[in-house]
Formats: C-alpha cells, structure tokens, sequence
C-alpha cells in the first residue's frame, strides 16, 4: 500500500495539469464507487467519509476554474460540479444510489473528456509547487 501511495505521490509531482484533473476525476469516481459499496453494506459513517472525500474532490476542480479566462467553458463545468455536488448531498442526506450513480456519470463524461485531450496533445510537465495538490493517505 505504501509503495503504491509514493508511486501516486510521484505520478501527481510529475505529472501535467491534464493530467492532474484526469486523477481527480479518477478519484472522485471512485471515492462515490466505495461511498455506494458502503451504503448497499448498511455502512452509514462509511458511505458519509467517502462522500466527503468525492465532495471534496469536486469542490476542488470548482474552485481551480478561471471564471475569467474559461468564458463559457467554465461556466458550464461550474454548473456541471454544481449539479454534482448537488447530487452528492442529496444521495448522502437521503441514502439515495441513483443520486451517486446520477454524479458518478456525469463525472466519467468529464473525464472521458479530459483522457481524450490528454492523449491527443503532449503537455510539459508542471512543477510540484505549482500543482497545489497532494495526495494524502
């Protein structure tokens, strides 16, 4: 476990802007993944933790767009993680699958997305410091 957390540690540290959101994106999916499986176990406190963790992780992406600079584009990912998080407090306060399951599509659009720039356009790397980002364990 802990050699695969470095070698995440490492992949974000290295890693180009595309790149990085795509991780978010894989995270958040699986985050909302492990936050369904714990609520189909009876896992209340579990399903909560990992909703946080998905939550957290859009709220991110949000707060990283350029209102300024994105023009439309931004506004409409502003309103897609609004929707997001939208469902994601809905699915957590009432216990509701197809709420996460309803976040968890519209996330993988986006990131089919983001995985389609990433292959097609090579990037330069970005510096650690520069990424604001860090993954925890």
């Amino acid at each position: 476990m802990k050699q695969a957390l470095e070698y995440r540690k490492t992949e974000v540290n290295t890693s180009d802007n595309v790149r990085i959101v795509s991780l978010l994106y894989d995270g958040a999916i699986n985050f909302i993944k492990i936050a369904r499986t714990r609520l189909e176990e009876g896992d209340i406190a579990g399903k909560g933790l990992f909703v946080g963790k998905a939550t957290g992780v859009v709220a991110e992406l949000s707060s990283s767009l350029n209102m300024e600079a994105g023009g439309e584009i931004a506004g409409n990912l502003k309103r897609l993680y609004d929707y997001i998080l939208d469902r994601l407090l809905y699915g957590n306060m009432n216990n509701d699958a197809v709420a996460f399951d309803e976040a968890e599509k519209v996330l993988d659009i986006l990131r089919s997305a983001w995985k389609e720039i990433e292959t097609r356009k090579p990037h330069a790397p970005v510096p650690a410091d520069n990424a604001r980002m860090e993954l925890r364990a």
